[in-house]
């Protein structure tokens, strides 16, 4: 569905330290994978292109075979939503009002949400359990609940794939959980496509069916969770000696960092 060919991309003219070099990534349709890595190994760049929202300076990114450059940015946005770390609203917008931004790019220019647009803001909203919150100031919201929301507006823009960026960042135990359930039912029951980029490998033990290495702007390894996720592939990614094992009561790999280890 979503794949990145030897994509390679710099940030600044002429810079000599490529963010990815040589990168090779496939999102199959109605996985939900992870971008894993050390800070600066490229997760938040790879995202990005894969959102088309910055172009590879060699390679290509492909949507359904289709060169992401070369689809109309309107017409990319109906497919593929970013969900940010954080979001910051210019304006004291309502719930409803962040979700209705979603709907933009299905609307002609100068043209308002109608009831149809509205329908699918509130059943976005019902999917991700904030209907309650319609009427609440999106800043009076706790963290957990305005990424439920932006997740929400997400759905409302692009019901076929999203793309997040350390979703459970800064979010307690509890919201962390929520989450990531709300991840996983979205993926079970719509059949989304996710992609998320974490530092959290528990999270991307327990919800992700495949896992992205990255390290130095390049792909250390890619595939099935269970395959990829071992204590030899960490201790390669991070310089960390971990415990991964299986969990017996949660159902999943769990990892536990043990101690640093250098190269």
């Amino acid at each position: 569905m979503l794949q990145a060919d030897n994509v390679t991309f710099s940030y600044g003219r002429g810079a000599t330290t490529f963010a990815l070099h040589d990168v090779g990534v496939e999102i199959p349709r109605q996985s939900i994978t992870a971008l894993l890595g050390p800070n600066g190994c490229g997760k938040t760049t790879l995202l990005s292109l894969l959102a088309g929202v910055r172009r590879p300076d060699r390679g290509h990114v492909r949507l359904d075979g289709r060169d992401i450059g070369a689809i109309p940015r309107r017409e990319l946005a109906r497919r593929v939503a970013v969900v940010p770390q954080e979001t910051h609203p210019a304006f004291d917008y309502s719930v409803l009002e962040m979700v209705l931004m979603g709907r933009h790019p299905h609307l002609g220019t100068f043209t308002l949400e109608g009831p149809a647009d509205i329908a699918i803001a509130e059943e976005a909203l019902e999917a991700t359990g904030t209907s309650h919150l319609a009427d609440r100031a999106y800043m009076t919201l706790s963290g957990g609940e305005k990424q439920r929301v932006i997740i929400a507006a997400a759905l409302a823009q692009a019901g076929d794939l999203l793309l997040l960026d350390e979703p459970t960042a800064s979010l307690d135990l509890a919201y962390q959980l929520e989450i990531a359930t709300l991840l996983e039912r979205l993926n079970r029951e719509r059949h989304v496509t996710i992609v998320i980029a974490t530092h959290d490998l528990n999270l991307a033990a327990s919800l992700c069916t495949r896992v992205v290495m990255l390290r130095a702007g390049r792909v250390l390894a890619q595939g099935p969770t269970a395959d990829v996720m071992t204590t030899a592939m960490v201790r390669e990614l991070y310089d960390v000696e971990a415990d991964v094992r299986f969990h017996v009561a949660s159902g999943h790999l769990t990892i536990v960092p043990v101690r640093r280890v250098h190269p």
